[in-house]
């Protein structure tokens, strides 16, 4: 019994989704070496004339939401078969993040 108790609270430990992360409060008071401690170094980065910092860092990856049709033919020990995905196909799931001259963030947006 307690040994199922014990894999039961791993199980509902290790499903625990984190908390999303509020970007809008943290603009203005959120700094580009707080993000890179957080997420890592960006996975692109950019400088700006004015002095801001755009950062990107690829945060997933989507799936093909696309439609796959095919056909084939069977015959004796010998099968052939054609298939034509249709849509979009995957794509990077990025967060950007622009900071000011300071470092501090200024914006943000994930598509």
């Amino acid at each position: 019994m307690t040994l199922l108790l014990g894999a039961s609270v791993l199980l509902m430990v290790g499903c625990a989704s984190k908390p999303k992360v509020d970007w809008d409060a943290r603009v203005g008071n959120y700094t580009h070496d707080q993000a890179v401690v957080e997420l890592g170094p960006p996975d692109r980065e950019s400088g700006l004339s004015d002095g801001r910092k755009v950062a990107e860092w690829v945060v997933g990856r989507s799936r093909s939401g696309g439609l796959s049709i095919g056909f084939g033919t069977y015959s004796g020990p010998i099968g052939v078969g054609v298939s034509k995905s249709v849509g979009p196909g995957p794509y990077d799931k990025v967060l950007r993040l622009t900071f000011d001259k300071e470092g501090k963030l200024l914006d943000w947006s994930r598509n």
